[in-house]
């Protein structure tokens, strides 16, 4: 007698389960939490500023409201007063950075490619940088008088330093296997410059330049206090003597907002300058 044996069907296979919208979000969330968060920092700040100026808690005449502040910078838009000053402003901030970054790349350069120019530049430069170069205001107001003289001269001493010490840095910090190919390929000083010194220092200076921004507007936000007749500063000592401290909050918001501006600027500029290192990694 045959005995049959039962087929058994074969087992569905087992499949792996399908993300749904609610993995996605989640990931999202996780991916983003941090931006979102930097966003509602500021904002929730903001908030406990207002609600404790409206009830009493923070005095007017000490920190007003986020509230005051913005109308009184809408009146400085309206009346046109804050274009004219920005304009005013970033003219200095600008001369300042070119005579500055001029004489910082300069010497850093001169510093980093000669022993030399390092044995005999570097020092006095390095006393210089000692010095706080806020504290030469008082000269240089007897040496160039009141006008806007001292007030580039100031902007530009403190963008110098910062350019100069990463100039240095980055020269000196290159392969000396690539001058030594570059001697054995006969390359000519420009093609050196071109191919090797410059891609090689481009990171240390857009750094540089990036502190040298920052440190240019805090030179302003002081140099600005000097007999100024335009400028942020000069809406400023204006809200001091009207004891305006609502104009003069927004007044130092406009420097803050104008350093972070120019900041953003320098770092998309790096971006695209090097991006050859992005696409390298990748």
């Amino acid at each position: 007698m045959v005995t049959s044996t039962p087929v058994t069907a074969p087992a569905a296979p087992v499949r792996a389960p399908v993300a749904g919208r609610a993995p996605a979000r989640a990931s999202g969330w996780q991916r983003h939490r941090w931006t979102i968060l930097r966003v509602l920092s500021p904002l929730a700040l903001l908030g406990l500023w207002q609600l404790g100026s409206f009830l009493g808690l923070i005095p007017e005449r000490i920190l007003p409201a986020p509230t005051l502040i913005a109308d009184a910078g809408l009146e400085l838009v309206g009346n046109g007063q804050l274009a004219d000053a920005l304009l005013v402003s970033g003219t200095r901030v600008v001369q300042g950075l070119l005579i500055g970054g001029a004489i910082g790349i300069a010497l850093g350069a001169l510093v980093g490619l000669s022993r030399f120019a390092e044995a005999t530049v570097d020092p006095p430069l390095q006393m210089l940088r000692a010095l706080p170069h806020l504290g030469l205001i008082p000269l240089f107001i007897l040496w160039f008088g009141i006008g806007e003289t001292p007030k580039i001269l100031l902007v530009a001493l403190g963008v110098a330093f910062p350019l100069y010490l990463n100039t240095f840095s980055g020269i000196r910090q290159i392969d000396r296997k690539y001058f030594e190919t570059a001697r054995v390929l006969g390359f000519t000083w420009w093609q050196r410059f071109r191919t090797i010194i410059l891609p090689s220092t481009a990171p240390q200076v857009l750094v540089g330049l990036r502190q040298s921004l920052a440190i240019a507007w805090l030179s302003l936000i002081v140099a600005e206090q000097i007999n100024s007749d335009a400028g942020i500063g000069f809406i400023i000592n204006n809200a001091r003597d009207f004891l305006r401290v609502d104009t003069i909050i927004f007044g130092l918001v406009v420097y803050a907002l104008m350093g972070i501006a120019t900041d953003g600027i320098v770092r998309l500029l790096e971006a695209r300058a090097l991006r050859y290192r992005t696409d390298a990694r990748a």
